[in-house]
């Protein structure tokens, strides 16, 4: 007697979820994506769709002329291309093609949050000179483009260059249009030479890059790493954040540790939302010594920004020397919120004497108040737009940078003004009252010779300069 074969086994068909299902009032966003199967499967492709979907987002299942937003998993640029090919996708200009990362912190935030330089999958490159040129039919940002130039020559401690792409950049990220031609860049200031070459190459579709830059890009995204460690991690042959933590010979600080450990988060953006709720965790916890203090958010999110990478606060007292030992006190009683926090002390005075003594490209990284950099805990539940929501993991909560910055109240308009940023104003701002008015500017004070200059608020400081006040919203160039 033979056993009767088993036939085979039926492979189920995976249950597609047609767009044209979906309701244009559940739509909440205008972007268009569409998710690549390939590398993907179809089973995460449909559990992605379904989920971006219900929170608003238009997913198409089919590459059309429509989508603005192109979004890969586990795929080689080089494959990714040859697959974009073979589909015929001719015009690309206003596509972003992007690894899921942008897709994961967009589904984080409710919103399509700005695609930066970290998200975007680089083309394959051929050598023009000592340049690697990235070809590419989809034409970069090109405030993108000027941060990885100034970022490469900062590496190479080439100011000048870094300095011009600098302020290219911070010129259009000040503007209110998108630059769509070269005509929409007439006029503009601090577009010199270099960089009008540079918008010439991306008008060809190309952006330059240089990729020891992009992967110490990649190295000082980590919490704690800075440029010495990352050129180190470099030479020592590692490309990629996973080789970083399996090299056994690696020995992390705990700064490191808790940037590895809580990464995904920190990368992400830190919306509105977010940065008020973690404002409001650190007002109730200084309220509690002091009903009178006062907590600001600075940063870009004071400059009006919606989407930031960490949160940035001034704490102070409305009497002078009450202030000494608030930051402990704060952190003690954020203690079930701490991840992790770094606390910085100086125990001697900032005179005028060492403000003179020093050059004007110095002072703007002087700052010798009472500060602590920490990552909070934050609560999804706390977050009006998060009621509820768990990440992918199942996580309900996330990881946030945040700095407390503790000035006394006779400080306190300077460090508001420099806290606030951007790092391209508070340098032009500083030159300018070291240059035409031979003062010296920093986080601690207006100096005029050895006469510290009074302020109790920002508009104080630039009546000083004569200069007409502008508000937060205008100093992102």
């Amino acid at each position: 007697m033979f056993a009767k074969p088993h036939a085979p086994p039926v492979k189920k068909r995976q249950k597609v979820t047609n767009s044209s299902n979906v309701s244009e009032s559940d739509i909440k966003f205008q972007e268009v994506i569409f998710l690549v199967e390939r590398k993907m499967g179809s089973t995460r492709r449909n559990f992605l769709t379904n989920l971006g979907r219900r929170k608003g987002f238009r997913i198409e299942d089919s590459l059309n002329n429509a989508v603005t937003h192109i979004v890969a998993e586990g795929n080689s640029p080089d494959e990714l291309w040859k697959w974009l090919q073979d589909r015929n996708v001719k015009d690309m200009t206003d596509v972003a093609v992007v690894d899921i990362s942008w897709f994961t912190e967009s589904m984080r935030a409710g919103t399509p949050v700005s695609v930066e330089s970290r998200h975007r999958l680089v083309y394959p490159t051929y050598k023009m000179g000592n340049i690697s040129v990235i070809v590419s039919s989809l034409c970069f940002i090109m405030q993108d483009a000027f941060d990885v130039l100034a970022e490469h020559f900062e590496f190479n401690e080439n100011k000048g260059h870094c300095l011009a792409f600098m302020r290219a950049s911070s010129v259009l990220k000040s503007l209110s249009y998108t630059i769509r031609n070269y005509r929409d860049l007439e006029g503009l200031a601090c577009l010199g030479p270099q960089t009008k070459a540079v918008i010439q190459v991306i008008r060809h579709c190309c952006v330059i890059f240089i990729s020891c830059s992009q992967l110490y890009f990649l190295f000082t995204s980590i919490f704690g790493v800075g440029l010495k460690t990352a050129e180190k991690w470099y030479r020592k042959g590692l490309r990629s954040l996973d080789e970083v933590k399996a090299d056994t010979s690696l020995r992390f600080t705990k700064m490191q540790k808790a940037g590895l450990l809580y990464y995904d988060d920190i990368i992400s953006s830190v919306s509105w939302e977010e940065a008020k709720a973690v404002g409001q965790i650190v007002k109730d916890a200084c309220r509690r010594f002091d009903p009178d203090a006062a907590v600001v958010i600075t940063g870009g999110f004071r400059r009006g920004k919606e989407f930031g990478h960490d949160v940035d606060f001034i704490i102070t007292t409305p009497e002078n020397g009450k202030e000494v030992g608030l930051l402990q006190k704060v952190l003690s009683e954020l203690t079930y919120q701490l991840l992790y926090h770094r606390p910085h002390s100086f125990s001697h005075p900032y005179s005028i004497a060492q403000v003179c003594s020093e050059s004007p490209t110095n002072l703007m990284s002087m700052d010798h108040f009472e500060k602590c950099f920490a990552i909070l805990k934050l609560k999804k539940e706390l977050v009006s737009s998060k009621q509820s929501e768990k990440d992918i993991n199942g996580k309900d909560w996330k990881a946030i940078r945040v700095d407390l910055v503790i000035p006394p109240m006779n400080c306190y308009a300077f460090a508001l003004l420099g806290w606030s940023g951007s790092r391209q104003f508070e340098r032009d701002l500083r030159r300018y009252a070291n240059v035409e008015k031979k003062m010296l500017l920093d986080n601690h004070g207006l100096y005029d010779k050895t006469t510290f200059l009074s302020a109790k608020t920002e508009e104080d400081i630039f009546a000083h300069l004569g200069l007409e006040y502008l508000d937060p919203s205008e100093r992102n160039a």
